[in-house]
């Protein structure tokens, strides 16, 4: 019961983190249109806006991850897992999902040193890179913790396989 109550909660959160995530495409699609307009038309480019727009896609894409993981849309490769048994395609995800989870841990665990020792400004707006950097652990976290309950459900669709 309270594990079910806990994917809902994960589930729920990577949804409306992915939303905010998606809502920044709007303001990049605008800024990248008006920098090509003002270039093309009047000579002129918009000041600091491919600075804007390396945060906002690395926001949009940190923010994003885990609810794609959530919904089966990273892409995958299953050639060969295709012609396995369904009990030994179980196993190929679990063991997938643990090197995931530990290749994951690593990255969240550098974001966070990497954002908590970064000190730098973006050359032409002077916006800070540490909000950026820490974002890498936040969007890790969450994708981590779809991971997880990757992870859990398989093996629990092991468990009901054998019983």
């Amino acid at each position: 019961m309270w594990w079910t109550q806990t994917q809902k909660v994960i589930h729920r959160l990577n949804f409306y983190v992915c939303v905010v995530g998606m809502s920044l495409i709007i303001p990049l699609m605008l800024l990248t249109t008006g920098d090509i307009i003002g270039r093309k038309f009047l000579s002129k480019t918009i000041p600091g806006s491919f600075e804007l727009s390396e945060y906002i896609l690395a926001t949009f894409i940190l923010l994003g991850a885990a609810y794609t993981q959530q919904v089966k849309g990273h892409v995958g490769v299953d050639f060969v897992t295709s012609r396995l048994s369904p009990r030994v395609r179980i196993v190929c995800e679990i063991i997938t999902t643990i090197l995931s989870l530990f290749i994951i841990a690593i990255v969240i665990w550098q974001g966070w040193l990497e954002g908590i020792r970064e000190r730098t400004v973006s050359d032409m707006l002077r916006i800070p890179q540490y909000p950026f950097r820490l974002l890498v652990a936040v969007g890790g976290f969450l994708l981590w913790l779809e991971l997880l309950i990757d992870l859990v459900n398989s093996i629990g669709k092991l468990k009901r396989r054998e019983g």
